[in-house]
């Protein structure tokens, strides 16, 4: 027994070894490759970033895709989806040659762009997944019994956010606009996103700085009310796709099969959005209803593929805050987006429009489709007696959807506007004290629309 088992191992290892795979390599045969197997790392719980990962591996539209390569070429090809917290295993895991395609936000794809640099394993910006030409789809929060009322109030405190994310550059944005040192002004808790919720939770944190969906979950839960909207700095922010230039130079019809598909994922999110947000929160867990707030018609997120100058011209401008930090040196934004894969991908497509106004959103218990308003008013006009999922509403200043009873409310005249804070509400009635115009709660909204 002993002597066949030898005899059987190496002859089994020959019969396996054509059809072993590797990251976006191939494994050979006598009559050349047969299996090819492509790494994709996404992050399943940022929910702007599903076009080119959760909602796209539901859909399947990428093995569509290399299901009809493999019949012209003769090649089986697989892909290996793997999910992760933030940006940074991502980046570790394609310059260590074991991810092929990935998407992170726009902080960390410039870092993706440096540690590619450095380590040999040079990357490329190919696409954008969602974007919000404002900077909506950072927050920072605070327990809901927190006294925290402005970002001034920060001093000195305990704030977590993901160092070199895109949460933390709103952060350090914004502190220095309200005149506070962001290394020196406040103690910064360098936390996963799901840690920092926890230590806000408990109180081992003042605030919370985080990207999408965190700041609208915990929000929804009851578990935090917003303290600083990221669109108050009106700059864009973005989440993109990036590839490793080796594996694009090897492989340009899969990484264009993969754009052809996630150009797909994005038609589909836009089409059906409310089908698309159920997807996506039976795969994450999230609630639909916070991935509507994001992803919905009118979400903080704009989902288009294309690399537009604006967030070009946006990714140039967040390099010297990773500099300061010491994260990344000198970077040349040119050299690192590739838009020539997209532009074979999509070829003869129809571009989308840019993000229009948002507007208040009613989501009824029951229903498929959403109802869209021109007015906070009439959505809580169309509401009373309904059986509500969801309602949002945009923020008067910045346009951010938000959720309707957890907004901050003012009332003018006959005229009701909605706040992502209280800060920009108070701001508001500074500047409009002259009209009556004063913070009421959602109740109190509500009881004013006849």
């Amino acid at each position: 027994m002993r002597t066949r088992t030898k005899a059987v191992a190496p002859a089994l290892a020959l019969l396996l070894a054509p059809l072993a795979t590797a990251c976006g390599g191939d494994a050979s045969g006598a009559s050349g490759p047969r299996t090819v197997t492509v790494t994709v790392g996404y992050q399943s719980k940022t929910i702007n970033t599903v076009t080119a990962g959760t909602l796209l591996r539901s859909l399947g539209y990428f093995e569509q895709e290399l299901a009809a390569r493999g019949k012209q070429d003769g090649i089986t090809y697989k892909v290996d989806w793997q999910d992760y917290a933030t940006g940074a295993p991502i980046t570790a895991q394609m310059t260590a040659g074991k991810v092929d395609i990935g998407s992170m936000g726009d902080f960390p794809l410039l870092i993706n762009a440096a540690r590619g640099k450095e380590l040999k394993q040079p990357t490329r910006l190919v696409a954008v997944t969602g974007y919000n030409l404002r900077g909506g789809l950072n927050t920072v929060v605070t327990a809901p019994g927190s006294k925290l009322e402005s970002l001034a109030d920060l001093r000195g405190k305990k704030v977590s956010t993901s160092v070199g994310s895109a949460a933390d550059g709103t952060l350090v944005r914004a502190l220095q606009r309200a005149g506070i040192d962001p290394g020196s002004g406040i103690q910064k808790l360098n936390q996963q996103p799901s840690v920092g919720a926890s230590a806000l939770q408990a109180g081992s944190a003042d605030a919370l700085s985080q990207f999408v969906a965190w700041p609208g979950q915990l929000a929804y839960e009851g578990r935090a009310k917003a303290l600083y909207d990221g669109a108050e700095l009106n700059l864009p922010t973005f989440h993109g796709v990036t590839v490793r230039e080796k594996f694009g130079r090897e492989r340009p019809g899969v990484l264009e099969d993969f754009l052809r598909a996630q150009r797909k994922a994005t038609d589909h999110l836009r089409t059906e959005p409310v089908a698309a947000a159920e997807s996506v929160a039976k795969e994450t867990g999230l609630p639909p209803e916070v991935v509507y707030l994001y992803n919905g018609a009118n979400g903080i997120a704009t989902f288009d593929p294309a690399l537009r100058p604006e967030l070009i011209d946006a990714l140039k401008q967040d390099v010297p805050v990773l500099k300061d930090a010491k994260l990344v040196g000198d970077m040349d934004v040119d050299a690192f987006v590739d838009p020539e894969p997209l532009k074979r991908a999509t070829a003869g497509g129809p571009e989308y429009p840019k993000a229009a106004a948002p507007r208040a959103e009613l989501w009824l218990r029951g229903q498929s489709r959403t109802q869209s308003f021109d007015s906070p008013r009439e959505l809580l006009k169309a509401a009373r007696g309904a059986d509500v999922r969801a309602a949002y509403v945009p923020d008067a200043v910045t346009g951010t959807l938000w959720f309707a009873d957890k907004a901050v409310w003012v009332a003018e005249g006959a005229e009701l506007r909605a706040f992502v804070t209280p800060a920009g509400a108070t701001a508001y009635v500074g500047q409009h004290q002259g009209g009556g115009a004063r913070i009421v709660s959602f109740a109190e909204a509500g009881a004013l629309v006849p």
